[in-house]
This record gives structure tokens, C-alpha cells and sequence, in this order.
């Protein structure tokens, strides 16, 4: 069991690593938010922090 703990969170750090690379400090906040908002079970910050990060990977590229 603690296994599958330890893997989870190198997963979740890998993701927030690989947001905040691509996608920078705002990728990072939207990331949270969208956390954030689930386990608080909180609509609002989640839909808002999905918004930020559709609008962050539908941007277009320079």
C-alpha cells in the first residue's frame, strides 16, 4: 500500500513539474486551482482552474 502512495506522488510531482515547464507559473496556478477545487469539493475554483489550463494549451503558438 505505501507503495502505490509513493508512486502516486512522484506522479503528481512529475505533473506539476511538466506543467509548470510548459506552461509556466500560470500553468502551475491552474493546476492548482483545478485541485484544489475537487478535493474541496468546490466547482467554481475547478471549472476555473480547467478553464485557465484549456485557454493555456489552446493558445496559439508563436
Amino acid at each position: 500500500m505505501q507503495f502505490f502512495t509513493l508512486v502516486a506522488a512522484v506522479l503528481v510531482i512529475t505533473v506539476q513539474q511538466l506543467v509548470e515547464w510548459k506552461f509556466g507559473v500560470a500553468g502551475l496556478v491552474g493546476l492548482l486551482m483545478l485541485t484544489l477545487g475537487i478535493r474541496a469539493n468546490r466547482p467554481g475554483i475547478s471549472s476555473a482552474g480547467a478553464v485557465l489550463l484549456a485557454l493555456l494549451v489552446a493558445r496559439p503558438a508563436l
